[in-house]
Formats: structure tokens, sequence, C-alpha cells
């Protein structure tokens, strides 16, 4: 039969609270009387029963992590990070899609169902900063919002600073001495942060330069695809005045727009510049290679990992915001 947690404690000679304690990763616990019992749980081949720890601690040791798109390059990453936070804190994590459902973020954000599954929720929602607002009062769920999101003061959140990277990756451009710059996924009917963010920044770096902002050149994308990124330059390349460098509102629309460029006989970067933001694997290996601005993905995990695990302990404490790190990396879709 398999040993329990009574035949650690026998042969440890130690309390069943001990073993507990150690097994549940308890901090106030001698390293001697630690490296005993992990000893014994080695040599009895000792598997603690999930079921049993959760009706004993009313905790389930697992998180979820919701996202609106898992194939996207972005949030393969961050799922990635997320998992190896988590793990430190001897968490597992479940990851969810929701597809850009509005209606499904909702219910995924007030319903009381998820209770019995998971001990905190990782979200990153494309719900606006008005209908975030108009859910109920949060739950005793441990609650963190990850990405694009103006902090509404009630749910833990760490940011990007969309705004910024924005005006990063033009001011690069600029610097680099083009004058007709493009971008590549504004969203004008949509109230989601990130494509309003981005645009903010596109239009501020223009401003700052002294450039004219032309309407013209700003192209609408449904979704941050390469599909979408195609299509929009090849529209852009296609008006009697083309660009001379596009800002793409994600990697993944800058690949798409690279091919454009390719199959309209120009050349990467002599005659059109192109930059994204996310810095996926595949922009690092593309030719040219793809300049980006780099989200840090992994401080972004363990920043939402640290607040969900001190909200799990602590549920009255304070939201927080956290503003993530970027950084502009500069690649031959840029440099001469």
């Amino acid at each position: 039969m398999p040993a329990t947690l009574r035949d650690v404690a026998e042969r440890a000679q130690v309390s069943m609270r001990t073993v507990s304690n150690v097994v549940s990763g308890y901090t106030h616990v001698s390293e001697k009387m630690r490296k005993r019992v992990l000893e014994v749980i080695d040599e009895l081949d000792y598997r603690p029963n999930p079921v049993a720890r959760s009706l004993r601690t009313g905790r389930t040791g697992l998180l979820a992590l919701v996202v609106p798109e898992i194939d996207v390059p972005y949030f393969s990453a961050l799922a990635r990070d997320v998992i190896n936070a988590a793990a430190a804190f001897g968490y597992r994590v479940m990851v969810d899609q929701t597809g850009h459902d509005h209606d499904q973020e909702r219910e995924l954000l007030t319903g009381a169902d998820r209770t019995m599954l998971f001990d905190g929720i990782l979200f990153s929602p494309l719900v606006t900063k008005a209908e975030l607002l108009e859910m109920s009062s949060p739950t005793r769920m441990p609650i963190v919002l990850l990405g694009e999101h103006e902090f509404d003061g009630r749910y833990d959140h760490v940011a990007i600073d969309n705004v910024r990277a924005a005006h990063d990756a033009v001011a690069h451009l600029i610097a680099s001495g083009r004058t007709r710059i493009a971008a590549i996924g504004a969203q004008p009917l949509e109230e989601y942060a990130t494509p309003q963010q981005r645009t903010a920044g596109y239009e501020s770096a223009l401003s700052e330069a002294g450039i004219d902002i032309d309407p013209r050149l700003a192209k609408p994308a449904a979704h941050y695809s390469r599909a979408d990124g195609y299509r929009a330059a090849a529209e852009l390349l296609a008006q009697s005045r083309r660009p001379d460098a596009i800002f793409c509102f994600s990697d993944l629309l800058a690949m798409g727009a690279m091919r454009a460029i390719f199959d309209a006989g120009l050349s990467i970067p002599e005659d059109v510049a192109i930059i994204g933001v996310d810095d996926i694997e595949e922009g690092r290996y593309s030719r040219p290679s793809l300049s980006t601005v780099s989200l840090d993905t992994a401080f972004i995990a363990e920043q939402a990992i640290a607040r969900v695990t001190a909200r799990i302990d602590e549920p009255e404490l304070p939201p927080r915001e956290v503003v993530a790190p970027h950084a502009l990396v500069v690649r031959e879709s840029t440099a001469h």
C-alpha cells in the first residue's frame, strides 16, 4: 500500500503536523527537521493526497491563468513564465483562453464556480475599464489583472506601459531618419486599452518630432496576426506616397507586413524600415531580424505570482499596480 502521512511521521519520529508543515512548505520548520522528514519521504516514496490536503487547508494548490489566445507567442511565453514562477511557490497552473469573448470573461471574473477549483486567478482580459467597473465587486477569490488596462483600484494589476513602449519604437524610427511612418494595429471601434495606448504613443512621438499625423498611415487590424499585418501593409504600400517605415503593434503583425514588403519588390530596411512589439522568438531568426520592443514576461509572471500568493495569505491587502519594464531591441529591420 502507498505510504501515508502517519507512516512518514512514525519513521521520522515527528508529529503528523510537522510532516504536513514540511509538505506544505511551511517556513517555520528547522532545517534539520525538514531534512529528516524529506529523507523519509524519499525513502518511503510518499505522495501527498491533494484531495485530503485541500479539505484540510481549504486550498487546492492550483492557480488559473486566463488569456485571450494561447497560440499567440506572447501569451505562450507568459504562460511558460507563470508556470515557472508559480512552481517556486508550490503552486500548479491551469491555462484557459477566452477567445476574445467578453461574455466569457465576465463570467470568469464574476462566476462563483471557480472558487471550488482555484486558490487564485491571473487574468489577461480584453474587457474595457468601464466593463470592469460595471462588474460586481471582487469576491474573496484573489484576482490579478495582467497587461493592458488602466488600474481600476479594485484588482491587483501587473501592467505594461504601452504608451511609452509605442513611443520608444516610433522615436527610434524617427532617429533613423524616417519621416513618413505608418502604424498597423489600430482598432478604432474597440475600447480595449492596447490599441488605444499604442496609438497614443505613436502619435505623441510624431508630434514631439514635429511630424504631421496622417490618418491615411494608420491602418486597423482586427486581430494581431500575420494575415492582418500583411493585408494592412499591402494597402499602405499601394498608396501613391508609400511610407518609409512601419510601426506594428505586435511582432506577428510585423512578420506579415515584412512579407508584404518583400512581395512588393521592396527592401527592408533600405526602402521600408519596420519595428514591432513583443520580442517573439520568430523575429530574432527572421531575415532580416526584426527590431522590436521587448516586454519582460518573466518579470510580469514573477510579480503576478507574488501578488496573488500574497493575497491568498492576506485577503485584505490593498490592491497594487506594478509596471513591467520594456526595452528597445534594434535589429536588422531598422538598422542600415
